[in-house]
């Protein structure tokens, strides 16, 4: 009986727990949930650090990014997002510069601009090369004392005197040896006045190689109000310069700035030579006397009201003065 009640007794108590053994699971137990609670709280601490840490605004695709992410420009100290920047000065360079690269930001107080080694550490070295012969491109149209061949076969820099357009002056390209006036960039003419106003394609008389060159069909023609040269690859013949914003027809060079219907095509030598269809240019036409006759009809309809308004405006406005000039009280 005794030896049964002992081994009931033993099968209650658990192994190892004896009436000396003073240790108990408990504390074991909690121990392990404070050191698994500790490594829990160190492996996950550099993800709360990463939350915690401070975001920057880009301006240009209003999104937030770390700090890592953002570019600064070193001139004005406005910062973008790398990838907004990089976006930017690519597409500037892609369609062909006009001047510095500037800030992207309207608003920008110092109106600053990317330094060359900024944009050689975003764009690639294709677009960095077509950077750098844009930029020399606008140096030597800006330079007074320098000027490119007017030979589209040569492209060579020339120099000048600084003479002024009212005295002058021949010029002798060294690589193809053409002379030219400093001037107009036409063949010289000794004794005569400059025909800058005049197409170089149709100036009379004239049978230099100059001039050869800028028929109907080359491809690389200049500018007949700036003088730059100009590539046309394919398209329509309505060209604008993107120097100094000219439109003009590729073939006979003739300014199409007040043509907005396009009714050059209709009539002379460059007659349905632009390129498009027929149906293409009537819906043209249709969008634009659409646009000018939908202006037209909102101020017609507005007009009413606007005489109604105006008298109430000015009193208002009169009133408004007079309680300005009224005297404080005292």
């Amino acid at each position: 009986m005794q030896a049964a009640s002992r081994a009931a007794e033993r099968r209650r108590c658990p192994l190892g727990s004896g009436e000396g053994d003073n240790e108990s699971p408990s504390p074991s137990a909690e121990q392990q949930r404070e050191d698994h609670s500790a490594m829990t709280t160190a492996r996950y601490r550099p993800t709360w650090d990463l939350v915690l840490d401070p975001l920057v605004s880009c301006k240009l695709c209003l999104g937030e990014f770390p700090v890592e992410q953002m570019t600064t420009i070193a001139q004005c100290q406005c910062i973008f997002c790398t990838l907004c920047l990089k976006q930017y000065v690519e597409l500037l360079i892609k369609e062909g510069l006009e001047t510095a690269i500037s800030c992207p930001d309207a608003a920008c107080p110092k109106r600053g601009h990317l330094q060359e080694n900024e944009i050689e550490c975003m764009v690639a070295s294709e677009i960095m090369q077509r950077y750098k012969k844009l930029q020399f491109e606008r140096e030597i149209l800006l330079d007074p004392c320098r000027t490119w061949c007017p030979s589209s076969s040569c492209q060579a820099v020339c120099q000048l005197q600084e003479s002024g357009p009212q005295n002058p002056q021949l010029v002798q390209c060294k690589a193809c040896d053409i002379e030219f006036c400093s001037a107009c960039k036409s063949s010289w003419h000794p004794g005569q006045g400059c025909q800058e106003n005049m197409p170089i394609s149709f100036l009379p008389g004239e049978t230099s190689s100059v001039y050869k060159m800028e028929e109907d069909d080359a491809p690389i023609k200049r500018c007949p109000k700036c003088k730059v040269y100009i590539e046309r690859d394919e398209g329509c013949a309505q060209m604008m310069c993107k120097n100094c914003k000219h439109a003009f027809c590729w073939y006979c060079l003739e300014s199409l700035d007040d043509d907005f219907l396009l009714i050059h095509y209709d009539k002379g030598p460059c007659r349905n030579k632009l390129g498009h269809s027929r149906a293409s240019v009537i819906w043209h036409r249709t969008q634009v006397v659409g646009i000018f006759a939908g202006f037209g009809l909102l101020l017609l309809v507005a007009s009413p009201f606007l005489l109604l308004a105006t008298p109430f405006v000015l009193c208002c406005k009169c009133k408004c003065n007079k309680g300005d000039d009224d005297p404080l009280p005292t």
